[in-house]
């Protein structure tokens, strides 16, 4: 069965390279402008992305995920230049927020849907090293305009959850998705080794 990733993340095709050696990717053009409910806006978007690829692919199984990062005030997409980026560094320095990570599995006869949400503390950058990790590119593409595994930043002090969601693809849980659309997968842990201890990891 085609099995078709609906996003041009770089992140996510690794990812979900732990679970299926074969997909074809298939990058969607919605708009991905954000309502300020951070959990609704990742389950919303995914779905649509999914779906936009599907009914261009019926009998492929499709991926959707989106990835929105949140406080109590604000909900954070990519940023859309690197003043932009720059600020978002500045509201989420050194404080912790939540990042929810939306997957929808789109398959013929049948949908299935899942959100992560997990917490994550910033590092407490300076406005100097903020300016040099904006100016290297590497925020720009990423919800929050930062990106997890960016360890020589580093980016994150503190986090709860699964480190796979936070970076974009929840890979247990796809899992579970994937393997109930009839799609067989390996174990994220033979790929990599945190996902032995993720807390998504069923018992």
């Amino acid at each position: 069965m085609r099995v078709i990733l609906a996003s041009a993340s770089p992140r996510r095709r690794e990812l979900l390279r732990a679970l299926i050696a074969s997909f074809e990717v298939l990058p969607t053009d919605i708009d991905e402008t954000l309502t300020g409910d951070g959990f609704v806006d990742a389950e919303r978007l995914a779905y649509a992305k999914a779906l936009n690829a599907f009914e261009r692919n019926p009998d492929a199984v499709v991926i959707g995920s989106d990835t929105v990062v949140y406080d109590d005030e604000h909900a954070y997409g990519k940023p859309h230049s690197p003043d932009h980026a720059f600020a978002m560094w500045q509201q989420l320095r050194g404080r912790t927020h939540t990042v929810a990570t939306g997957i929808a599995v789109l398959a013929p006869g049948t949908d299935r849907q899942l959100t992560e949400a997990w917490d994550v503390e910033l590092s407490p950058l300076s406005d100097d090293e903020i300016r040099a990790y904006v100016a290297s590119g590497r925020p720009m593409d990423k919800a929050g305009a930062y990106a997890i595994q960016d360890e020589d930043v580093p980016t994150v002090v503190h986090m709860h959850g699964c480190y796979c969601a936070i970076m974009g693809l929840p890979l247990w849980s796809l899992k579970d998705l994937l393997e109930a659309s009839g799609v067989p997968c390996a174990e994220p842990s033979s790929t990599f080794e945190r996902c032995a201890t993720c807390p998504s990891k069923p018992a």
